[in-house]
């Protein structure tokens, strides 16, 4: 071919519209694959003068939608907390207290067995320092924090905060007047700083901010979930409350008064009604001046505080105790006497006293579930104790004023006797039962491995096992009646307990017991992490154990892991096997997830077990590698520890920074699957389907 005949081919129309789509083809695939390099936080900073030699480092963080960063006060044993490392601190500058955050919310994490505290929409920190150095120019800070979403990102951000030249120090303080000073504040709170919004600097615009700040008014489906079971439980625990002793007998006595006192069935049913409202109002009220006397961003911090848990069992303890018989929780007679006069004087005020008379005299009975209910929703913080007190009201108030209404129901009640008081009693065994969730906590905080999941276990076996045994007529209690026979209702509950004491058996070799997974402690807070002789993983024995091949141990349900790369390429070689990379975290809660829900199926597990090399890199392993390892990348980045490895082998290679994140490659290093290479968070029939194709097409 001619030089002309070339040039009129490669001018060619048809091959000139090919080069172009050749061209885009290219620069989709490219903008694709660096789309997945996510950061979902975009962050400002700034310092502000406060006074003399003190100033304020203010960091703001936009939050994309639908993500969470967690706070640097989320427990130990939970998702990876913020850490803040202030880099040039010696000789430059001390820190007055601790960093303080802005909004953030709190809700229990069935995973990881804490209440995980968050950011969502914006972040906003502060941490005021005093300046030593008067020829300080720059305060050098770095934050580790994790976000997520569906899949989660374990990031950094370097700040480096020029100090203005307006700022004009006062006389410079040593570091001995710092520290004093540092001693004086070092008792403030640390949560309750409200988020000062100021222009944006660099990555964000005003309108991003008051975005951001509008979508933190907006609750989070996981705690608006949490009021709504807080007001189902309070709502059943008040017809609970109505079974009692104190209460029962009072639904004919009260309703009679109204229909026989009242001129007309109408201002009968009226004046029950405002009775009922009255009852409502007196617990709501109580509920409101408990979150104002505590504060609702108060109780987010206290429900992982050590002092906390251990009071609220302590109390709990007191309430179980008093319903099982040894003793009546009472208020002053005075009080309720002055209160019955007050009612005496008839009209709307009389009635609203009858009301507060209900409220004391079945303070014996109520009591120790009003503190209960008050105790579980003050772990959840904000407005819980509030919603929890009118689920409980509500149920109270709503039988006084229908029987008020269908004055021929009251025919239909049972007579009161002693199963009044065994109802008492099966709530004491419940607030038992529940106290020693809040000792966990305590124990989980303190990592002292006092009550590790077994021995929880075993105490609620105990626990609904003696229930069980009451419930039959094995037990007695003091204010039990004598027992000629037991109800066909009390045999049926006794039978439930029963199955339930019994499924909660095998927890003790390892069973993840799904039903109450948000009581005991996690499974690796545990004395055999694998069950007892190994049980928990499928048959695996100590034998077994012994036998694994070098860098390799017994991850999740007793699948082989390696987690060093190398080790396990070499392995594979060796049996010529597919490898699977499973990109994860100890503190990623989605990775958790697929392991407790998608791994453990019967279709996946043994797939997992024989047909793949399995290696888990961890991307936030914090062990710094030897000095000899370590490397800058070519975008500048330190890799200094064993995640920050993990981290950029996965960037790197995958075009991506999230967790979980699954990889089935060859004994080359190449990818085994066409349609979808890599594959996150997903269901466990996807899944499936993904490691088949991955596997079949291994040669």
């Amino acid at each position: 071919m001619n030089f002309n005949q070339y040039h009129q081919t490669i001018m060619s129309k048809s091959v000139w519209n090919k080069t172009i789509v050749l061209l885009l083809f290219f620069l989709f695939a490219f903008a694709k694959g660096n789309a997945q390099i996510l950061e979902p936080v975009k962050w400002t900073s700034k310092i502000e003068k406060k006074s003399g030699n003190n100033a304020v480092l203010i960091f703001d963080g936009t939050i994309e939608k639908d993500w969470h960063m967690y706070s640097q006060f989320t427990p130990e044993g939970g998702p990876l907390a913020l850490e803040i490392a202030f880099k040039n601190q010696k000789g430059n500058y001390t820190l007055v207290g601790k960093a303080k955050e802005g909004k953030t919310r709190t809700a229990f994490n069935d995973v990881f067995g804490v209440n995980e505290t968050f950011f969502e929409g914006k972040a906003h920190i502060e941490q005021e320092i005093t300046i030593i150095n008067p020829n300080l120019k720059t305060v050098d800070v770095d934050f580790d924090f994790q976000v997520c979403k569906e899949v989660c990102i374990n990031s950094s951000k370097k700040f480096s905060i020029a100090i203005p030249s307006t700022f004009k120090m006062d006389a410079v303080a040593s570091v001995t007047e710092a520290k004093k000073d540092e001693t004086k504040v070092e008792g403030l709170a640390v949560d309750t700083v409200k988020p000062v919004i100021e222009p944006a600097t660099s990555e964000i615009t005003k309108s991003a901010v008051a975005d951001a700040s509008d979508k933190q008014d907006v609750p989070a489906p996981a705690p608006a979930r949490s009021l709504w079971s807080i007001f189902f439980i309070a709502f059943i625990s008040g017809f609970a409350a109505l079974l009692t002793p104190c209460v029962f007998p009072m639904i004919p006595m009260t309703v009679s008064f109204f229909t026989k006192q009242s001129k007309s069935r109408a201002k009968g049913i009226r004046n029950a009604i405002f009775y009922g409202l009255s009852i409502i109002a007196i617990y709501v009220i109580l509920g409101l001046i408990v979150t104002k006397i505590f504060g609702a961003d108060a109780l987010n911090a206290l429900s992982t505080d050590v002092w906390f848990n251990l009071i609220f069992f302590i109390i709990l303890i007191i309430f179980a105790t008093s319903f099982l018989g040894a003793f009546e929780i009472m208020l002053p007679n005075s009080w309720g006497n002055k209160v019955d006069q007050q009612a005496d004087r008839g009209g709307i005020i009389g009635i609203l006293f009858m009301a507060l008379a209900l409220a004391i005299v079945s303070f014996s009975c109520t009591g120790p579930i009003v503190g209960t209910l008050l105790v579980e929703a003050a772990s959840n913080g904000g407005i819980a104790p509030i919603v929890g007190m009118l689920g409980f009201s509500l149920a109270l108030a709503l039988p006084f004023m229908l029987f008020a209404m269908f004055p021929g129901w009251l025919n239909s009640l049972p007579k009161s006797g002693g199963w009044l008081n065994t109802v008492k009693v099966v709530l004491g065994f419940l607030e038992l039962a529940l106290a020693f969730k809040f000792l966990s906590n305590a124990d989980l905080v303190l990592q002292l491995h006092l009550l590790e999941r077994e021995v929880f276990i075993a105490i609620w076996i105990a626990i609904f096992a003696a229930l069980t045994l009451y419930l039959f007529g094995k037990i007695t209690l003091p204010h039990d009646s004598p027992l000629q026979h037991i109800s066909v209702g009390r045999l049926y509950l006794g039978l439930l307990t029963l199955v339930f004491t019994v499924y909660l058996i095998p927890g003790l070799w390892g069973a993840p017991l799904k039903l109450i997974s948000a009581f005991p402690p996690p499974p690796q807070y545990s004395e055999s992490p694998f069950g007892v002789g190994g049980s928990a993983n499928s048959g695996v024995s100590t034998e077994s154990i012994k036998g694994l091949p070098d860098g390799a141990e017994l991850g999740p349900h007793g699948i082989m892991v390696f987690h060093d790369y190398e080790d396990g390429l070499a392995y594979a070689k060796s049996i010529n096997k597919p490898i699977m990379l499973d990109f994860t975290g100890y503190a990623c809660v989605n990775c958790r997830k697929m392991e407790n829900n998608v791994w453990s199926e019967p279709t996946i597990l043994p797939i997992l077990k024989n047909d793949v090399v399995l290696i888990s890199l961890y991307v936030d392993d914090k062990r710094e590698l030897p000095a000899e390892e370590q490397f800058v990348t070519k975008s500048g980045d330190k890799i200094i520890t064993v995640g920050d490895k993990w981290t950029d082998f996965m960037i790197s290679k995958y075009k991506t920074n999230t967790q979980p994140l699954y990889v089935i490659t060859d004994l080359e290093g190449k990818n085994l699957n066409s349609s979808k290479p890599t594959i996150s968070y997903v269901s466990a029939d996807e899944y499936l389907h993904w490691l088949k194709e991955g596997i079949g097409n291994f040669k």
